[in-house]
C-alpha cells in the first residue's frame, strides 16, 4: 500500500501595513493682485474666510516663503478676518508679484 503524499499548506502570515504619512496637496487660498513696494504690502484675494495669525506661504515663479498674517486692512481700516472674495491689504516680509499664490 502506497502512502499519499500530504501536502502541508503553509500559513500566510500578513504584515502589518505601515503607517502611510498623509501629505494634504496644497489648495491656493487666495492671488496676490498689487504689490506696493516701498511700504512692503500686498493686496491679496482670498477663495476662503482667513483670520489674523494664520501661518501663510506665499508661491510664486521667484517667490516662495511662509509667513503668519500679522496685519490686515480692508478700505484703511484693520481688519481681524478677511471675508471670502474679498481683497484686504496685508504686510508681507518679503517682495511678492502679481499673480503670486497663497496657500495655507
Amino acid at each position: 500500500m502506497k502512502k499519499k503524499a500530504v501536502k502541508k499548506s503553509k500559513k500566510v502570515v500578513k504584515k502589518p501595513a505601515k503607517a502611510v504619512k498623509k501629505i494634504k496637496a496644497a489648495k491656493s487660498i487666495g492671488v496676490v493682485t498689487h504689490f506696493y513696494g516701498g511700504i512692503k504690502v500686498a493686496i491679496v484675494k482670498f477663495k476662503k474666510p482667513m483670520k489674523q495669525g494664520s501661518v501663510i506661504k506665499i508661491k510664486g515663479a521667484t517667490t516662495d516663503f511662509e509667513q503668519t498674517i500679522k496685519s490686515m486692512q480692508y478700505d484703511h481700516k484693520d481688519i481681524a478676518v478677511a471675508k471670502k472674495g474679498q481683497e484686504v491689504g496685508m504686510k508681507v516680509n518679503k517682495k511678492v508679484r502679481d499673480g503670486d499664490e497663497i496657500f495655507e
